[in-house]
């Protein structure tokens, strides 16, 4: 069989991502308190089959392994998050040493296996006692979240290069406070855009305290989740929805960080609900703090249009909720594209992936640029074989690698690609019910099995080749 590959420059970073909620379990050991995620994990109704995050593929325990298999399949890079109630239970105070043990342990073994770590600070787990003091909404959240990234800092600062402050904001301000299909579950519009400052606020704080606290060779960045968003056509009243969605998914946070102003426009979407008064004359200078790199999570694009009665799916990607995330453009509705689906129904389709790296080169010229999530989930369960064939998975890495490389060909600073996920996992209000790893996890028995997709993007990983897509088994 003739092959056509596509090559990666030298020193490109191949890694995988997890969150610390999703992977850890442990979540009563050494110290650590609840999160918000394991209040609203125990609301019946909340997540599917009730499951909780408590025991998940018990990485705490486990890690060591862990490690082991990532060297065996050739990555280079992990990117891990750090359980902020694990580390801090409260949210304010000195560290629990116990807490910051483990990921000290953790950064050893990764620079032993020849891994680069990638720390996140916050992948949507907030200590509970913070959300009872108001959460997100709250100003003095920013400030916390700020003396938890030194904290964290002073702990591992000599051994990690790659720093992300946040993890998809949108989510944790939209999700969480808006629609409240996340944690901590609250629908209120307000409290949702109040949220999405303090995170713009407590990213820029962070960043402060990381170069206060970190050698000069430190990289730090923030992971955003930004919308591919498209018109349903090319009509006017389409346009505008394509340029309401994009404010609320895309430049409220691009604003304050790369321009330090929010846009006109998102102000005047939303006049009717807030006068912003929230905003602090210094505000968004502080969120706009020097990066050395910005994290793209890309997943599927999105189709909108006006407001188009019963024909409209709003499918939005985002899970059901009787309230919208999208605060002042309630009205605009989400279309399923057309083509070929994962088993979340998101649409596959990698050119999604090529047009924000490209917009983002564009919008942040001489900023390094990561793709810190992408990937997919499917149904996948061992075969006869006891394997774990999962071609959909290898098919969906190609297309998006491909459509990375192309992006660097046309001028985008892409230097990494983290796929989502290492290992199945807690998949948040889906529980244990959808399986995004390229590693299999038996949650009966802990069994790992690495997927088809696994070894394959080992090898592209080895090589810096990117092969024709099908893996001889």
């Amino acid at each position: 069989m003739t092959e056509g590959t596509d090559s990666f420059p030298p020193g490109f970073l191949w890694g995988s991502a997890t969150a610390a909620y999703q992977i850890e379990g442990a979540a009563r050991e050494d110290g650590r308190t609840p999160s918000i995620w394991d209040t609203f994990s125990r609301t019946p109704g909340k997540v599917l089959g009730g499951d909780t995050g408590d025991v998940a593929v018990d990485h705490y325990h486990r890690m060591r392994d862990d490690v082991r298999m990532m060297a065996d399949l050739g990555l280079n890079a992990y990117r891990f998050s750090v359980s902020w109630p694990r580390v801090q239970p409260t949210g304010r105070g000195p560290a629990v040493e116990r807490g910051l043990d483990f990921y000290r342990a953790l950064t050893d073994e990764l620079l032993a296996a020849g891994i680069t770590p990638s720390l996140t600070l916050y992948h949507w787990d907030l200590p509970q006692e913070l959300e009872d003091a108001g959460g997100w909404p709250a100003r003095d959240t920013a400030y916390r979240f700020a003396e938890y990234a030194r904290l964290v800092a002073d702990a591992v600062g000599d051994r990690v290069e790659l720093w992300t402050t946040l993890n998809e904001p949108w989510c944790s301000a939209f999700l969480g406070y808006g629609s409240g299909v996340h944690a901590p579950g609250r629908t209120d519009p307000v409290a949702a855009l109040r949220a999405a400052h303090h995170l713009n606020l407590g990213h820029g704080l962070a960043v402060q305290a990381l170069r206060a606290a970190l050698p000069a060779r430190a990289r730090i960045g923030v992971s955003l989740n930004p919308s591919a968003v498209r018109p349903l056509t090319e009509s006017e009243g389409d346009l505008d929805a394509r340029r309401r969605i994009d404010a609320l998914a895309n430049r409220i946070f691009t604003g304050p960080m790369l321009r330090g102003a929010y846009p006109a426009d998102l102000l005047a979407d939303t006049a009717h609900l807030t006068d912003w008064s929230f905003v602090r004359d210094a505000d968004p200078a502080t969120a706009k703090a020097r990066l050395d790199f910005l994290g793209v999570n890309y997943y599927a694009p999105a189709v909108v249009s006006a407001a188009s009665g019963s024909d409209g799916s709003r499918h939005d990607g985002h899970g059901s909720s009787d309230h919208s995330p999208w605060p002042g453009s309630e009205s605009v509705t989400f279309h399923q594209p057309p083509g070929e689906l994962t088993a979340m129904d998101w649409s596959v389709d990698p050119t999604g992936l090529y047009d924000l790296l490209v917009r983002y080169a564009r919008e942040a010229p001489g900023t390094d640029l990561l793709v810190t999530e992408n990937g997919a989930a499917y149904d996948d369960k061992p075969g006869d074989d006891g394997a774990v064939h999962d071609p959909d998975r290898i098919r969906y890495l190609h297309g998006h690698l491909a459509a990375v490389r192309r992006a660097m060909r046309d001028g985008a600073g892409v230097r990494g690609y983290f796929l989502w996920s290492l290992m199945d996992n807690f998949e948040w209000a889906y529980g244990y019910s959808k399986r995004f790893g390229a590693v299999y996890v038996d949650y009966e028995t802990q069994e790992r099995i690495p997927k088809s997709s696994a070894h394959w993007y080992g090898q592209v990983a080895r090589t810096g080749v990117l092969p024709y897509p099908m893996l001889e088994d």
